[in-house]
């Protein structure tokens, strides 16, 4: 019985770090949200990934939710050209937001908070035998849960605001996809690799911590 509420007690302070962390990122300049030309590049989904993994999908998709709620606050209050897609309080000219725009902002963000721990059981699974299988499951969770953020959000930006990005972006429809693409390969790539390391240093070390504690 005391052991369970140890470990209760150390996932609540566990939650609680990860949220002050992720808040703080959120409205902390240049720490947690970096203002680009055409969209906000984010370590918050870092995080949210460690959180998912430790803590499992329930805890990791709340944590996914406060991400979804400061990036809804931030893309109203410091909107870039982007911010209609996260916000449906924020409009750049004729272009505003709407209820999808509440969608790609928490939708990804939550599932970000889900699928790390998932990818991160089942490759340890997979390889149960294999005492170093945290090496992979862990930069592969922090990969995963990185694309889940960027694939999905891009994803759904081209599904519900194809027109206005071309607005905004002053291009053609027809460019849409391949401007997509290209934000996809230069933010996503440098974020998944950064959550990969992280993933793995933090986790390692809060691994032994709660194994301590619990």
């Amino acid at each position: 019985m005391s052991k369970n509420i140890s470990k209760q007690t150390t996932q609540m302070v566990i939650t609680a770090f990860f949220t002050a962390i992720i808040i703080i990122m959120a409205f902390v300049p240049y720490l947690g949200y970096i203002n680009l030309v055409l969209i906000k590049a984010t370590l918050i989904h870092v995080p949210v990934i460690i959180g998912s993994i430790i803590l499992g999908p329930k805890k990791g998709g709340f944590l996914g939710f406060v991400f979804g709620c400061t990036s809804l606050i931030n893309n109203t209050i410091n909107g870039s050209l982007l911010s209609f897609a996260f916000s449906p309080f924020y409009s750049l000219g004729e272009v505003g937001g709407n209820f999808s725009s509440l969608i790609i902002c928490f939708v990804p963000r939550i599932l970000v908070g889900i699928v790390p721990f998932f990818v991160y059981t089942g490759i340890s699974k997979l390889f149960k035998q294999n005492k170093n299988a945290d090496w992979l499951a862990l930069p592969v969770a922090g990969v995963l849960g990185a694309f889940t953020n960027t694939l999905l959000v891009m994803s759904l930006i081209f599904v519900f605001f194809k027109e206005q990005f071309a607005i905004v972006k002053d291009i053609s429809v027809d460019m849409v996809f391949n401007v997509i693409l290209t934000i996809i390969a230069t933010n996503g790539i440098p974020e998944a690799i950064v959550a990969a390391i992280l993933a793995t240093a933090v986790c390692k070390a809060l691994f032994r911590f709660t194994r301590i504690a619990g």
